[in-house]
This record gives structure tokens, sequence and C-alpha cells, in this order.
């Protein structure tokens, strides 16, 4: 069995793919000195502050780091010893602070290093350009002095953060649009987003979602949000034609600047993807997961691991049904212990256990680090499948996902509130948001509190559910927007109406797969030239370039007869079982098996940003829509939020931000 990874190796290291263009920007542009410089130190120094070492941290490995010639990595405000010898690089925010500081390391009589090399990670003030012209001792000692342009975090080969964790707060509750702090997110927001295409050199047609308020001088500010962003990066974006070399003079791509209240679904529903369901069921720190390894003899060991893109199995798994997931991994150790003696000599029978893997790794000590792979990734899914188990995930999600396609109602909703006595406090509050937002009218007067009663849930919770109730703006049902909730049911046949038509694409999978972020139709539209521009206004006129790559990159025609599969083995769980499944082959590892070679062939690339945080199923999204649209589909956000930080964080506080002018404009 091989778990290199070498299906899909070729595309990760495709170096026009997103975030390796940042990585390549770090490693060749700053850190490796242009070979018509002068003779360049064996080592050099490198020099961050606490936000750029971020960029660096999620764009590149400490190997390539060093590979390009660095010895050491030091922070700006801590102290360091004199290099006199050796060459600095710094790579810092644009701040007052962190010129001083690199002021005085070189300034004076004995400077700690022998050159700095200084690019800014986004344009520098011309006070600030001043104040570095005005310390004499210092400009001869300056190597370089540049604006790298590159202030965000390539979270994904196909995404990207701004670090904005509180951005729905600070730009959606009711007393943050007074504050000084509302413009300076919308201005840090927009400069980080222009980076992107500094970085990239591309020069988008921006489109946003337009006011929901019909007198766009009477609307609040947190409705003009996705506006205002779209002109402040517009404007920003414009001036790189003039100010970065060989920037292009037009149009090259796309960029949909939407918010969170277009869809208030996705980051609240039950995800079934291995990605989600990790980040959702399992306490882990950002992509660090923490376990326990037994030892003969020993107390268990905690290791940590880190699910990320140099984990060649996370790649393979992380955008498959749970259930797919599973039973990849028990085939690949099934087929693994089948092809190898040793190992199944160190089996003590039956199935494979983990207990059995951790043998075989000292049988064969070759193979560890594949087997210690897929033995994480199988105690991951086992542990998520019990969770999925005990807290009776499968019913709830199959209410949540009828809801929201309008086969079920409130018939559903209070049996299982009262069958499920053990639902957790979370799952209860995310059922009950999905069921507000789908059927608002069940929650007006006292039917709300009554709903809340019988859920056993505490009065704040009903204050999480009108807030989010409040960010979902205009009611989307009544204007049947494209950016809203689409409405194709009979009426007769439907619970309710629900907030999503089934996918006419001729695509069949696993149960409870059928929900799909808004993002996803907003794209393919965009793509098609099909989205509107009164509800998604252009800053510009789109350049026949622009459109060109839609047209070419549109979508393939869905099969008209697609064949039903055979059914899932014995160790599908049975909340999984296939509805119609395509055999679960739509994980990155099959879109990536012909990627090498598509993507050559792709067209202009789509950037949509979410204001207010994304979910890993718009993440999913990008990646599934960057080969069925031939086009390489990014997504940034302010941050990227799981269930539980959405719901506690945001919702919560914009809540006690006295949200009652929400109400005002929205509901009434």
């Amino acid at each position: 069995m091989s778990m290199s990874g070498a299906d899909f190796g070729g595309v990760g290291e495709d170096p026009r793919i997103f975030r390796n263009v940042c990585r390549d920007r770090i490693l060749k542009d700053m850190l490796k000195p242009d070979k018509d410089k002068e003779n360049k130190s064996a080592w050099k120094v490198l020099i961050m502050d606490k936000f750029t070492v971020k960029i660096i941290g999620y764009a590149c490995k400490m190997a390539e780091i060093t590979d390009a010639g660095v010895s050491l990595v030091e922070d700006l405000f801590k102290r360091r010893e004199p290099m006199p010898s050796m060459d600095a690089i710094y790579f810092l925010q644009p701040l007052k602070e962190n010129v001083i500081m690199l002021l005085s390391d070189m300034s004076g009589r004995c400077p700690l290093y022998r050159k700095a090399y200084i690019f800014f990670s986004s344009p520098i003030p011309k006070d600030l350009v001043t104040y570095i012209k005005n310390d004499m001792s210092v400009i001869p000692r300056i190597g370089a002095l540049r604006e790298m342009n590159l202030e965000f975090f390539a979270i994904d080969m196909q995404g990207f953060v701004t670090d904005h964790d509180m951005a729905l707060t600070e730009l959606y509750s009711a007393n943050g649009h007074n504050s000084k702090n509302f413009n300076d997110t919308i201005s840090t927001m927009a400069v980080r987003i222009a980076t992107t295409f500094a970085s990239l050199k591309e020069f988008p047609c921006v489109r946003y979602r337009a006011p929901k308020s019909a007198d766009p001088s009477t609307a609040p500010k947190f409705d003009m949000v996705p506006k205002w962003l779209a002109n402040a990066v517009w404007e920003i974006v414009s001036k790189y034609k003039s100010t970065i070399p060989e920037f292009p003079q037009k149009e090259t791509c796309e960029l949909l600047i939407l918010d969170r209240p277009i869809d208030q679904i996705a980051p609240v529903i039950h995800e079934w993807i291995y990605d989600a369901m990790c980040h959702d069921l399992l306490e882990m720190d950002g992509n660090k997961y923490i376990y326990e390894v037994s030892k003969s003899g020993s107390d268990p060991e905690k290791k940590e691991a880190l699910l990320e893109d140099q984990d060649p199995l996370w790649i393979e798994l992380r955008h498959t049904h749970i259930a797919d997931a599973s039973e990849r991994l028990y085939e690949k150790m099934n087929t693994f212990v089948s092809k190898n003696k040793a190992a199944q000599l160190s089996r003590d029978g039956g199935e494979v256990s983990t207990t059995d893997l951790q043998k075989i790794v000292q049988a064969l000590p070759q193979y560890s680090e594949q087997v210690e792979k897929l033995t994480l990734h199988i105690e991951i899914a086992g542990k998520i499948n019990k969770f999925i188990r005990e807290y009776g995930l499968r019913d709830i999600g199959q209410v949540e996902q009828d809801l929201v396609f309008g086969d079920a109602g409130a018939k559903e909703v209070i049996n299982i509130l009262r069958s499920k006595q053990n639902m957790s406090q979370e799952n209860k509050l995310r059922l009950l948001i999905i069921y507000a937002i789908v059927c608002p009218d069940k929650f007006e007067g006292d039917k709300g509190d009554k709903l809340m009663q019988l859920a056993k849930l505490p009065s704040n919770d009903m204050k999480v559910i009108k807030s989010l109730q409040y960010l979902v703006g205009s009611d989307a049902k009544k204007t049947g927007r494209a950016g809203g909730f689409s409405l194709k049911f009979d009426a007769q046949k439907k619970k309710n109406t629900g907030v999503r038509t089934e996918r006419q694409d001729g695509e069949e999978g696993w149960a409870l797969s059928r929900f799909f972020p808004l993002i996803e139709e907003l794209i393919e539209k965009l793509s098609k030239g099909e989205l509107p521009l009164n509800e998604y206004p252009s800053l510009s006129e789109p350049s026949p370039t622009a459109q060109g790559a839609a047209q070419s990159g549109s979508a393939a025609k869905p099969a008209q007869n697609p064949q039903p599969m055979s059914r899932r083995s014995r160790r599908t769980p049975q909340y999984a079982k296939s509805r119609n499944s395509d055999d679960g082959q739509s994980s990155d590892s099959a879109v990536l098996r012909h990627a090498s070679g598509d993507f050559k062939r792709l067209g202009n690339r789509i950037f949509v940003f979410m204001v207010g945080g994304a979910t890993r199923s718009e993440l999913r999204t990008a990646h599934t829509l960057t080969m069925k649209l031939k086009r390489e589909i990014v997504l940034g956000s302010s941050s990227i939020d799981d269930p539980p930080q959405f719901i506690s964080v945001n919702l919560s506080f914009v809540y006690f931000q006295n949200i009652s002018k929400f109400y005002n404009l929205f509901i009434k």
C-alpha cells in the first residue's frame, strides 16, 4: 500500500496555486537575494513581529526557510544577541513601533547586524519613510527597503483570512458602527484583501452584495459593509497599476464580496465531511490534535499532530463524507496488512486494530511514518463515529437537512426535542437556529419561548436566536433574491417553504450530504455570467479577458442517466447509507489526481471574500468548484469559524450590543 501522496503531489507543487505563489514570494523575492546583487553571506537572520511570523508560518515550512539561507528566526521585540558579521532580513508590518525597534537595532556605532534588508507586509505610510530617512546613521546600512504586499494568512491552498476574528461583532453590532473601530476594521481588511492581488499580480473586477435598504442614504452602516469594503479594495488595487511593476492594466479575475448574513445556516448546521467534523466534535487547537499513544509497560504518551497539507492522508480525506473516510481508512489498513507478511504475524487475529498497528510499527520500522499517520486518522474517525452514536447526530442531522429543504416542520422539531432528552444544549440551539431561519413565523410572539421551554434552554439562548434572525436581513423568502433563499417547492408536498432547492447537476452522494452553502450557487452563477448586477453590482465593467474565462470554464453538462452504485460495505455506519451513492469519489485525492495537467488549462481566478467568518464547507466548495468550473476558486474571509465559536462568540455578543436597530430595519 502506498501512502506517499503521489496521486496528489503534483498539483500541490504547482507554483501557480494560490498558496504556492505566496510561498514563492517569501522564499524567492524576500529571503533569497537577487543573483546580480552583492555576494550574499552564508547565513542570514530573519526578524519578524507577531503578525508577520504567522504570515510566514502559514505559507512556508521551517525547512524551506532554512534552505533559503536563514540560520536564525528572531522576534523583533525580544532581546537579541549582536551578530555584526551577518545580514538581517526584517519582515514587518509598517507600524511606528516596529520602525522604532528597527532603527534601534541598526543605528549607533555598533549595530546588531551588518546590513538590514527591510520588507514591509503592506504599503508604508510616507511619514514612516521620512522617519527612517531622518536617521542618517542607518541609511548606509539598509540593503533594501521594499513593500512585499503580503498581509494575510494563507490558511489553505485556496484560502486565506485577514485575521479579523471579531468582524461580525465589530461591523454588525448596533454599537459597533458608531466607533472608530468600525472604520479601522474596514480599512485594515481592505488593505489585506488588496495585498492578495498584489501578490498574485491580478487586477480584479470587484462585485459585492448590494445593500438591503432601498435608500442607501438612510441605510445603517452594517448594511453597507460589503459596498464600502468593495470600494476600499477597488481604490487600493487601482493604484497598483501605477505603483507595482508589471501589474495588469485590465481586469484579469473576479472578486465577489459577501457577508455572513447571506447564509446563516452554513455556520451552524452539522456538516458531515471529515474536516468539518474534526473541528466541530473534537477538541482541537486550530489544526492541532492531541492524542494518546499506548506503550507497553508504561503510561500512555501524549502526542500532537497537525492536520495540514503536509499530511497526504489528510489531503485525501478532509473533504470526504465521514462514512467514506472511515471506509477508506479500513481498506487502507487491511490492504497494507494483507501485503506485508510481517504485519500479518503481528496481528492478534480478527479485524486489524490500532493496537495491531502499533505492533506493526515495531515489526516494520521502515513503514513507521506511514503507519503512524494511518493509526492517527483511524483513531480520529473512530472517535468521530463514537460521538455520532452517543449524541444521536444521525437523527439530528436528518431533521436539520429536512428543514433546510422543506421536508420537515414543527412536528419533526417537536418530536426530536421530546424524544432525545439527552441532546446537548448546543445541538438543541443549533437545531432551533435553523428552524428559526427556515420558519421565522414559528418564533413570533410567545411561540419561540414555548419552543425554548420544550428544549429546556435558558433565555439567553433565545437572544442568540433573535440576533441571528436580525442578521439574516430582509426576508429573503419574500424577495426571491439570487443571494437570498430560493423558493421552488410544491407547497402541498413540503412541510415548510425551505431555504434550499435540491441540486439538479446529476451528482449523487451520501445520505446527510444534501446541504450545500449558498456561495456554491453564487459562484456558479458568477462564472456563467448569470449573477444579477442589480443584486451584486460591479465597480467596473468586466473586461473581455475576465469574462472569456467564465465562458471557457463553464461546467460540463451533468450525466442524463447516472447509474446507481452498489450498496456500501458492512462497515459503513447506518446513518451514512448512500442516497444512490457515487461511491465517495469526491475527495481532494480524486480532484487532484487529474489536476496536475488540468491546472495548466484553468481559466481566470474567482475570488470570494466572506465578511464575518467563513465555514469549512465553504472552503470545501472552493476546492470542488475549481475543477468543475475549470477556474481556481480562492476563498478569503475575516476568519474561519466552527459552529461552537460562531454561536458563543459572534452571535451572543451581537445581541448584547443592543441589536434592536436590526429589528427596526429588517423585521418590521
